[in-house]
This record gives C-alpha cells, sequence and structure tokens, in this order.
C-alpha cells in the first residue's frame, strides 16, 4: 500500500499507534519479556488449538475482543492472535448477511461476533504478517466488508489483564495498520465471492480447503519510518 493514498490525518493517527506499539516493546524488553510470553505466562504446557488465556480476553464496554493460539505449519510463525468485535460495541445497523446455504449453525444476537483481523507472531514474540480468514476458523458471524471494516474503530482493550501493555499493544497494531487492514478485509470478500462464484450450490464458509483468505507480512520498524518521513511538518 503507498502511503501517499492515506490522508495525512490517517498517517498522523497511524504514526502515534507506532509509537505506542514501541513504548510496549521498551516497557516489556526492559523486563526481560515479551507479548507472547506474556500471554502464555501461568498457562501451563502450551496446547495447539487452545485459547490462550483460557477463556480469551474481553472488553466489557467496547466488545473487543482476542484470543493467541497456533493451529498452521509456518516456518516462521510461532502463532497468532485473532481479533475481533462482539455485537455490543458494533456500529448500528450492522448484520450478518443472509446465506440460506450454511451448513453450520452462525452465533446470533449479543454472541454474533466478528473476527477483525489475526496477527502472526515470530518465536521471539514480535508481529510479522495480517491476515483474515474464512468464517469456519473463527466460528463468527459473517458481515460484509463494508461493515466490518467500520468496526474497527471500536477495536479497543482497556484492562490490565492479562497485561496492559499487551492489551495496548493489540489495540495500537491495528490503529497501526488500519489501511492495510481495510485491504485485507476487502480481499477476504473478493476472495469468498469468486471461491463461491466457482462452486455456487456449497457451503463456502465451512470449506477447509480454504483458510487463509488474505495475508500480508509486516515490518512495524519499517512503517513507522516509511510514516516519519512522510510527516507533515
Amino acid at each position: 500500500m503507498k502511503l501517499a493514498s492515506v490522508s495525512a490525518e490517517r498517517r498522523a493517527d497511524m504514526l502515534a499507534a507506532g509509537y505506542e506499539v514501541r513504548e510496549c516493546y521498551r516497557v516489556l524488553e526492559k523486563a526481560g519479556i515479551n507479548l507472547v510470553g506474556e500471554i502464555l505466562r501461568g498457562q501451563n504446557e502450551f496446547i495447539e488449538f487452545e485459547h490462550y488465556p483460557r477463556d480469551d480476553v474481553f472488553d466489557n464496554a467496547s466488545g473487543g475482543q482476542y484470543y493467541y493460539h497456533a493451529h498452521r505449519e509456518a516456518a516462521l510463525e510461532h502463532g497468532h492472535f485473532h481479533t475481533f468485535l462482539r455485537a455490543v460495541g458494533m456500529p448500528p445497523g450492522c448484520q450478518p448477511i443472509d446465506y440460506p446455504q450454511a451448513t453450520d449453525v452462525w452465533p446470533t444476537g449479543d454472541a454474533a461476533i466478528s473476527h477483525l483481523v489475526a496477527i502472526s507472531m515470530d518465536s521471539y514474540g514480535y508481529p510479522i504478517a495480517l491476515f483474515c480468514t474464512n468464517r469456519w476458523v473463527s466460528a463468527e458471524a459473517w458481515y460484509p466488508a463494508a461493515q466490518v471494516i467500520a468496526m474497527l474503530d471500536g477495536f479497543v482493550i482497556d484492562h490490565a489483564f492479562p497485561n496492559w501493555a499487551v492489551n495496548r499493544w493489540i489495540s495500537a497494531m491495528l490503529r497501526l495498520y488500519r489501511p492495510q487492514i481495510e485491504s485485507l478485509i476487502r480481499q477476504r470478500d473478493a476472495v469468498i465471492a469468486d471461491w463461491q462464484a466457482r462452486s455456487p450450490d456449497a457451503d463456502v464458509f465451512e470449506d477447509r480447503r480454504l483458510e487463509i483468505t488474505s495475508h500480508l507480512p509486516i515490518d512495524v520498524e519499517a512503517l513507522i519510518q516509511q510514516l516519519e518521513e512522510r510527516r507533515t511538518p
């Protein structure tokens, strides 16, 4: 994505978020710990597919939710965070799509969560990629891209469990990479639409052959540097 196409106001917010991410790294590194280690602290053996912390992290005021786990074979990835917004935090008018051929029950009402984006982490506890997934991966309700993008403003984890720095970091990451996440969400819908067009009678949202719908390698420091170079005096 070319930053020239992003408004100066958005770039300023991205840069502020980048400095927030740096600050979270600083305080964690000063104590000799990292983001993933704090999520796994006290959780006993790290088991594939399990959620960490065990019951997820919720912000009941914002509707933000996340958890960390591992289930994919990826050479550089230790695991990943999944981020969500629950119905309580969604903008007015958000509704899951009507999908009559669904073969699994989608969550409804207050439980009709939307997946926002996942953040891949390396074995040192730093982010290396962003990606979006098919519905079956996260057992969500499926909202159209425009509505999911509108939900991004609502994601924040504004408390100290399980670690305040981790919560500040994950909230800031969705601001730092906001334009890129929007593109990933739009690409997600385009991939789903193309897959459905090739199998019009199938339930594309339960097709295990389609797991990752969009993926983007990231470099936090490189993006911060680019934002600083484009900063308005």
